[in-house]
């Protein structure tokens, strides 16, 4: 009997690894710190869109994010888009500041499909030190990484 619950364990098993609903290695979230975050493409692809935001070219920014992120970018109202662009431009930093940023404070994890990059920032200007962390997240399709949030 107990062999027999085995079995039809085994096969249900079996049956959702066929249909893609178990992994059979369930692989653990892949960790990267520092500068090995540039060489992944998530990586590169926020670097490449913090430097479009920076220079004001949303137009070309929104192109890195998912088919989901541009829709509902392009789906604002202009006013909105222009609002958000200028925001966005304000906050970012240049595309070298933020490399440096990831090469001292960045922690990149891939989890299957997902990743998740954050970055801890520190800026000292004349009025002093300020700290804060930046998350961005993306979707991976192949040796693709496009922007989710």
């Amino acid at each position: 009997m107990k062999t027999q619950r085995l079995a039809v364990l085994g096969f249900g098993v079996a049956m959702s690894w066929v249909l893609g609903t178990v992994s059979p290695l369930s692989a653990a979230p892949t960790e990267l710190k520092g500068a090995a975050i540039l060489q992944h493409a998530c990586g590169k692809a926020s670097v490449q869109q913090m430097g479009l935001v920076n220079a004001g070219k949303m137009a070309e920014a929104v192109k890195l994010g998912t088919a989901e992120m541009q829709a509902e970018w392009n789906a604002m109202p202009a006013e909105d888009r222009t609002m958000l662009t200028d925001m966005m431009k304000e906050m970012s930093v240049t595309s070298a500041e933020l490399k440096k940023d990831i090469e001292t404070g960045g922690l990149l994890v891939v989890d299957g499909a997902d990743a998740t990059l954050t970055v801890k920032q520190e800026h000292k200007d004349e009025n002093g030190t300020s700290t804060g962390t930046m998350t961005q997240k993306f979707k991976i399709d192949g040796a693709n990484c496009r922007i989710s949030k």
